[in-house]
C-alpha cells in the first residue's frame, strides 16, 4: 500500500475523530445550557403556561411582572445582601485560615505534620449532614441563631480549601524562601511579601469555589435561620415553593436573579480559576 493511501486514510480518520469530538461537545453544550435557558423563558410565562400539556417553549407574553412579584412576596432585596455579606465573610475567612494551614503544611517541619495532614484530609470523607446537629447545638449555646454569624462562622475553614492551596504551594522553588530568609526575612514576611502573590491563581480558584458553594448553600440555613429577613436568598427562594400549589414564573424569576451575581464572579475570574484548577494538582 503506497504511502499516500496510508496518508489519506490517516487524514479521514483524522477529520472524523475531530467531528465526533465537535459533536460530542456540542451536545454536552447544549445538555449543560438547556435547564438554563429554560429558566430564563419560565420566569417570563404566566402560571397556567408552565402547566400546558405538551409544554411551550416561548411565553405566549412575555410578562415582567414575575421579577416584581418577587420582591412583593419576599424580603428579596434583604436576603440577597444576606448572601453577599456571608459570602463575602466566608470566602475573605477561607483564603486568610486555609493560605496560612496550607503554608505550614507545605513548608513548615515539624513533629508530626504528614500524620496531621491526613487527619484534615479525612474531614473530606465526612458527609457535611453528620455536621449539621454539633453545629447547631455550637450555634445555639452561643445565642446566634437566627443571626448571620451562624452562616458564617461554620464556613470560615475549609479541609479542602487546604488542600488546594497546599499543593500550589509545594510547587513554587524553594529557593524563593531561602533568599528571602538569606535577606532576613520572618516566616510571616516570607509568607505575606513572597509567597501569597506567587499563589494568586490557586487563590482565586478557591475565592470562586468558596463564593459559589456559599451562595448555593441551602441546608445549613434552613436548619439554623428561620426569620426570612435573617436568611440567604437560596433559602429565602425556597418559600416560593409551596405543599400543593408554586408559582413556578415567580421562582424562575426570583432564581434568575438571585444567579447573576454568580455568573459575573465567574466571569471575572474565570482564567484564575481555571488556572489555579489545572496547576494545583502538578505536584503532590
Amino acid at each position: 500500500m503506497s504511502e499516500t493511501v496510508l496518508r489519506s486514510r490517516s487524514a479521514r480518520g483524522s477529520r472524523l475523530g475531530s467531528v465526533v469530538t465537535h459533536a460530542v461537545l456540542v451536545a454536552g453544550a447544549v445538555a449543560m445550557i438547556g435547564p438554563f435557558v429554560w429558566q430564563v423563558l419560565t420566569a417570563f410565562k404566566s402560571q397556567p403556561e408552565t402547566a400546558s400539556v405538551p409544554p411551550t417553549l416561548l411565553p405566549r407574553e412575555w410578562l415582567w411582572s414575575n421579577f416584581s412579584d418577587v420582591f412583593a412576596t419576599l424580603p428579596f432585596g434583604q436576603q440577597l445582601v444576606n448572601s453577599l455579606i456571608v459570602a463575602a465573610a466566608v470566602t475573605v475567612g477561607q483564603l486568610a485560615f486555609c493560605s496560612l494551614g496550607a503554608y505550614a503544611f507545605a513548608r513548615l517541619e515539624f513533629r508530626g505534620r504528614e500524620l496531621l495532614f491526613a487527619l484534615f484530609l479525612s474531614v473530606l470523607m465526612v458527609p457535611k449532614q453528620l455536621l449539621v446537629l454539633p453545629q447547631y447545638q455550637i450555634m445555639s449555646g452561643l445565642g446566634l441563631l437566627n443571626s448571620l454569624p451562624a452562616l458564617i462562622l461554620p464556613g470560615l475553614f475549609s479541609a479542602f480549601g487546604t488542600f488546594l492551596l497546599r499543593q500550589f504551594f509545594a510547587t513554587i522553588p524553594k529557593d524563593f524562601e531561602e533568599a528571602a530568609l538569606l535577606d532576613g526575612a520572618g516566616r510571616f514576611r516570607i509568607f505575606f511579601s513572597v509567597m501569597l502573590p506567587l499563589v494568586k491563581p490557586a487563590l482565586a480558584a478557591l475565592a470562586v469555589i468558596t463564593v459559589m458553594h456559599s451562595w448555593n448553600d441551602l441546608l445549613w440555613p434552613l436548619v439554623v435561620n428561620t426569620d426570612p429577613a435573617s436568611m440567604p436568598i437560596s433559602a429565602g427562594l425556597t418559600s416560593l415553593q409551596g405543599q400543593e400549589w408554586t408559582n413556578y414564573p415567580v421562582l424562575m424569576a426570583g432564581a434568575l436573579m438571585a444567579s447573576i451575581p454568580m455568573l459575573l464572579a465567574y466571569l471575572a475570574l474565570q482564567r484564575q480559576f481555571v488556572q489555579g484548577i489545572a496547576l494545583s494538582g502538578t505536584k503532590g
